[in-house]
């Protein structure tokens, strides 16, 4: 133990206090924890975090908000103590550490974003950082007003699954739809999903903030969807990379469903797109479009059409669906729609996709 004898003796004098003493006992002790934050060993910072524990179990509400608000932006301030706040029912104790304390770990974040109040997620929302775990909570469990808080943190960062969340979350919300859209990591296919899903009237918003996304779809939106695709792939160098690398395989007569069934599985968009509009012969705004859309239907006629497994089949779907792909049922259901549909049938509406393309490009 590298704690001084004074220190350790005045802290177990403030813990041994009476029931009524305790909540200035407490303050004292944050007082002079403060005062030389920073400076303290990790024994006399564990030191502090027994005695706080035992200190903060002992006073009121009132006291325990004051207590937190004071502590949330030390820097290294006792884990255990602000895990405790950070947990606290009430949210004006948690709600200054969930959004301030860099103590917290990932796992109480979750946690309280799992089973606390509408307040406490939207405290945690408003962190500097949110990580990939914690985004997915709130996207799938926080209502509106938290979902806008960390769709507008640019410190908040999503998973493949939270942005599937988020995307749907905006299906019929023109205002997160926009606060998705301006994000700059924002992975292309979920681009594509949220104009696909938009309305006219926000699609009109989405070419107002345009240049907020660096004139990439200046002059795009307000033309037909395959032009927004175009646009987007041609400023992608994730695109680029992979279509060249779907290209050589063609070339080298590689490119089969087992090279489209681990594109799939690897949850590589760009790759399976390119994969499924060479296999189907039809083009690459087609089968992005297909991808990215809610209904499933179109993946399932297409997968038949061009003699794909289920197996295959089902790796698609997991990554055309994200986050709302996880249900057995779904995919039960799905597997006896694939079974029960009829190749030559599927091959006809196939066919039926390339004259409208055909005909809507004038080709």
């Amino acid at each position: 133990m590298t704690a001084e004898p004074n220190l350790i003796e005045e802290l177990e004098t403030f813990a041994q206090r009476d029931i009524r003493q305790r909540a200035e006992a407490l303050r004292r002790v944050t007082d002079l924890f403060v005062a030389s934050a920073g400076r303290f060993s990790n024994d006399q910072i564990g030191l502090f975090d027994e005695v706080m524990v035992r200190l903060v179990n002992q006073i009121d509400e009132s006291a325990r908000a004051t207590f937190g608000r004071q502590l949330a932006p030390v820097a290294d301030a006792p884990p255990r103590l602000m895990r405790g706040l950070a947990l606290d029912d009430s949210i004006e104790v948690a709600g200054p550490v969930l959004s301030q304390s860099e103590r917290l770990d990932e796992a109480t974040l979750v946690e309280g974003a799992r089973t606390k109040s509408q307040d406490h997620l939207l405290a945690i929302s408003r962190r500097r950082v949110v990580d990939e775990p914690v985004t997915a909570v709130l996207a799938a469990r926080g209502d509106r007003t938290v979902v806008m808080s960390t769709a507008a943190n640019m410190g908040a960062r999503f998973s493949d699954e939270g942005y599937s969340t988020m995307v749907e979350r905006a299906r019929d919300d023109g205002e997160l739809t926009l606060a998705m859209w301006v994000r700059p990591e924002i992975p292309r296919q979920h681009l594509l999903a949220l104009f696909s899903q938009a309305s006219e009237a926000v699609r009109q918003g989405l070419e107002a903030v345009d240049h907020a996304r660096g004139g990439i779809l200046q002059g795009v939106i307000a033309e037909a969807s395959n032009r927004i695709q175009a646009g987007l792939r041609e400023h992608s160098d994730v695109y680029t990379v992979a279509r060249t690398k779907v290209m050589a395989l063609h070339k080298e007569g590689k490119l089969n469903e087992a090279a489209l069934a681990r594109f799939a599985a690897e949850n590589k968009f760009d790759e399976t797109t390119v994969t499924l509009s060479l296999l189907a012969d039809l083009p690459i705004s087609v089968m992005e479009r297909v991808v990215t859309n809610r209904r499933s239907e179109q993946i399932l006629v297409i997968a038949k059409a061009i003699g794909l497994s289920w197996e295959t089949t089902r790796s698609i779907l997991l990554l055309h669906s994200g986050s709302r792909a996880g249900s057995n049922e779904e995919l039960d259901q799905n597997c006896d729609t694939f079974a029960r549909l009829n190749r030559d049938t599927a091959k006809k509406a196939i066919n039926f996709y390339r004259l409208r393309e055909r005909a809507a490009t004038g080709t």
